[in-house]
């Protein structure tokens, strides 16, 4: 690796051998040890200047002992924790001239796109989904574009656009320049969505089907199961509106996956992610859900305008298939309780008495049990196990056991009419799947998953160890970026390769949440064994551009992502990916091999973000690296300037 591979930014270090080699007689020892002291000089002069000069620092204070190679003074130094270009973490908001870098030879320059581009969502692109069915709303699924009509410039943030509030203010308010929409606080004025009051948005935490706020709906589901002893942890939002059914859960440590259409109504998932709250771009239609079986305690939808009870309940079966036994569902809006509200809901008696009564028979049908209906809210149950469903269904197969495939499989994968088997227990009294520790023990217990051994490769050691590592490995990140473990500083975080949530886990205490992704190219399925500890995530193909607004995320940790995707996509084009989700001034911590990160560098100098190679948390000799950058604030030039232009 010597010489080939010398960079400006890292150079590998060998240990000197210790073998010696005898000589013939007492002359030639002198010699050799005369050379050999020489070469030592020489090679301690060169390693003294090379750490002078290199873009590598190290977080922590060095004190060593330095001779100049030519005085032989010795001298005592002391290192500041990063080097004279140390990386700023710290908000500035301090608007340059659109991110322009200076020309430069071996760095590609990304212009920045035009300001039409400022909510591109590659995937979910309106034009695009017009060419598809409008049945199902498949339009309204991913469609992504093309290699060859992949952007190569830099989505631009709207003028004005400031940082979020700090959480929790986040949750209440959001600037009218980072979402420029009115358009919901005209169509949901009177539902309590949403108000526009100056430079800003305000969310009072109404919602259609609750508009006293989401805590008071919040609370009367509590007077129905239990939400507070730590037995409900994650939960699905379906057609979540501006998510604040999930915003409100919180506060329970109830962490919510919300997710809504990308048109319904413009730049609801975007107001959400925009107030701190987890959320995706998406829609039940004709694929799966982006989540393994058996990830959520609890499922909900309040009036979120999916038709349960056509295709044969096909959507009902879905929802089925990732909540995890003994899980709830929860519907409220019609048809529940028509018989009183039905004038209101301008439908008829018999239509909606027609849609409740598919809705049951879609729930009888999946084993459920329906706990309660009481004023706008009906709560069902799925079964623990399939024994007592196994003996009910010799009368009826409607619907038919899924033939035997991956239940996990969810990445594009087509949606079946069918009824997902949950794993086989020994009595009525188990759990299939394995009991799930109550929050917060959940996090660091043993994975079901892993101790029945249903995650090749992943073992109870393994984990016990992937625990101890990424504690070690969070902690050194807050000593390289400070900022990480500030309070308010960053709310929305994203995992590239999250493996066993290790890095999630270890920032639960603070007020931050992490999106954990499991690439679909990743070698083990570890998305369920994530859900099991409490966390939320998704599958992905990095690949692809994410479902989700540019600008959410403050903080994306990237680890093995880009040796993972070798030869599999462009490097650059999954950077432009991350500059398209990544908020202005946000940070970003890559970790794979160093020469990959020298690439990686070249073309993060050319988005013009602030980078930095960093040792790894053992030490210099590891080959493994990691790069710390910070994104550049820019935003779109006003409009009168554009005219001017």
């Amino acid at each position: 690796m010597a010489g080939s591979n010398q960079t400006p930014y890292y150079t590998p270090t060998s240990k000197p051998s210790s073998a010696t080699h005898p000589f013939s007689s007492w002359k030639k020892i002198n010699l050799y040890y005369l050379l050999a002291a020489i070469s030592f000089l020489c090679c301690a002069c060169y390693y003294a200047g090379y750490l002078q000069h290199t873009t590598i620092f190290t977080p922590s204070k060095i004190t060593s002992s330095t001779t100049n190679c030519f005085t032989s003074q010795n001298t005592t130094t002391t290192t500041s924790p990063i080097s004279s270009s140390q990386l700023d973490f710290t908000t500035h908001h301090a608007a340059g001239d659109g991110g322009a870098v200076a020309p430069d030879d071996t760095v590609k320059i990304y212009p920045p796109c035009d300001v039409k581009y400022s909510e591109y969502t590659p995937c979910e692109n309106h034009q695009r989904s017009l060419k598809f069915n409008r049945d199902r709303l498949i339009y309204r699924e991913r469609h992504c574009p093309e290699q060859n009509e992949f952007l190569k410039c830099r989505i631009p943030a709207p003028y004005g656009y400031k940082n979020p509030f700090k959480w929790p203010l986040s949750r209440d308010l959001v600037w009218y320049a980072n979402v420029p929409h009115k358009e919901l606080t005209v169509e949901k004025a009177v539902q309590n969505w949403i108000r526009y009051e100056g430079d800003r948005f305000r969310f009072p935490g109404g919602g259609t089907m609750f508009p006293n706020g989401a805590d008071a709906y919040i609370d009367d589901i509590g007077e129905l199961i239990n939400l507070k002893d730590g037995s409900i942890r994650t939960a699905i939002d379906t057609g979540c509106g501006v998510a604040s059914w999930g915003a409100y859960l919180l506060s329970m440590n109830i962490l919510a996956m919300s997710f809504a259409p990308r048109d319904t109504h413009e730049g609801q998932v975007q107001f959400a992610l925009e107030r701190g709250v987890p959320a995706l771009i998406g829609v039940i239609a004709s694929k799966r859900l982006p989540y393994p079986s058996r990830a959520f305690d609890m499922a909900h939808c309040s009036r979120c305008l999916i038709p349960w009870g056509e295709y044969d309940g096909t959507y009902l079966m879905e929802v089925d298939r990732v909540l995890r036994p003994g899980g709830y569902w929860i519907l409220s809006g019609p048809p529940i309780h028509w018989r009183k509200y039905w004038k209101g809901w301008d439908r008829t008696k018999e239509d909606l008495n027609a849609e409740q009564t598919k809705i049951e028979q879609v729930a009888k049908s999946l084993c459920w049990r329906k706990i309660v209906e009481k004023n706008d809210i009906s709560i069902w149950q799925k079964p623990y196990n399939h024994l007592h469903c196994k003996e009910l269904r010799k009368a009826s197969k409607n619907p038919p056991l899924c033939p035997a495939q991956d239940p996990d499989r969810a990445w594009y994968t087509e949606i079946e009419t069918c009824l997902t088997s949950l794993p086989e227990v020994s009595s009525e009294e188990k759990v299939a799947g394995g009991q799930l520790e109550k929050w917060p023990k959940r996090l660091y217990a043993i994975p079901p998953r892993i101790s029945r051994g249903t995650v090749n490769g992943v073992t109870v050691e393994t984990f016990e160890k992937d625990s101890q590592l990424w504690k070690r490995r969070v902690s050194y990140y807050k000593t390289v970026n400070n900022q990480l473990g500030q309070p308010g500083r960053y709310r929305n975080l994203l995992d590239m390769n999250a493996y066993l949530g290790g890095f999630a886990a270890n920032l639960t205490d603070d007020p931050v949440w992490v999106m954990n992704i499991v690439p679909v190219e990743a070698k083990i399925n570890t998305l369920g064994v994530i859900y099991e500890r409490g966390l939320i995530g998704t599958y992905h193909s990095w690949c692809e551009a994410m479902s989700t607004y540019p600008r959410t995320y403050d903080v994306i940790h990237a680890d093995s992502v880009f040796t993972l995707y070798k030869d599999r996509c462009e490097m650059e084009d999954i950077l432009l990916e991350m500059d398209r989700i990544l908020r202005p001034e946000g940070s970003v911590i890559i970790r794979d091999d160093v020469d990959t990160l020298i690439k990686v560098k070249r073309i993060t100098d050319g988005l013009n973000w602030d980078s930095q190679i960093v040792d790894h948390e053992d030490g210099p000799l590891e080959r493994e690296k990691l790069l710390f950058a910070v994104k550049s604030y820019w935003t779109a030039p006003s409009t009168l300037e554009s005219k001017v232009s």
